[in-house]
């Protein structure tokens, strides 16, 4: 800011009785300050009442950032407890004690959050193992058009349970035994 607008706001500030009372600072280096409702010197046109002169300024709540340009402000430069009292859903400003336990607060919850994950995590893995099943080892016995697909390879000599027989079949010989 330059010496010309800083003049203008200590001129300004002086005739329109605007008075800026700091509150706090955050942990940002961010300050907070309070202009309580007052009367400045402009004539207020909207109605004239007998006697009254200035227009009346509600009150003001505002931060003046430790970071100046505009564009280099993230969301989270401003602490939740400061952010809430200049959108005026709390009517006093947050007290250091107050910023501090809920910054502990913050951290265990996000502590707790972690450890949480990763419990869910390994049930999760632990679980899932249990519910696949294991791999089954599978033999190929030739093909599915073969007569004998998924039953027992046919042998030379005949076999015999108690109630099934089953004939031996011909198998032919190797080439090498033919040709001799």
């Amino acid at each position: 800011m330059g010496w010309p607008q800083g003049l203008f706001r200590v001129l300004w500030r002086a005739l329109s009785k605007e008075v800026k009372e700091q509150v706090g600072t955050d942990r940002f280096g961010n300050k907070y300050y309070y202009i309580p409702e007052h009367k400045n010197w402009r004539e207020d046109f909207s109605f004239i009442p007998s006697g009254a002169t200035g227009q009346t300024v509600r009150e003001k709540r505002i931060v003046e950032a430790s970071n100046k340009r505009e564009i280099d402000y993230e969301v989270g430069d401003i602490p939740a407890e400061w952010e809430a009292w200049i959108r005026r859903t709390r009517k006093t400003p947050p007290t250091m004690e107050e910023i501090l336990k809920n910054e502990k607060y913050r951290e265990e919850m996000q502590t707790k959050s972690k450890d949480f994950y990763k419990k869910e995590k390994l049930i999760s893995e632990e679980s899932h193992k249990e519910l696949l099943a294991s791999p089954v080892q599978t033999q190929i016995k030739g093909h599915a058009s073969a007569p004998y697909f998924g039953k027992e390879e046919p042998s030379v000599a005949p076999t015999s349970t108690g109630k099934t027989f089953q004939p031996g079949s011909w198998m032919p010989q190797d080439s090498k035994h033919r040709n001799q």
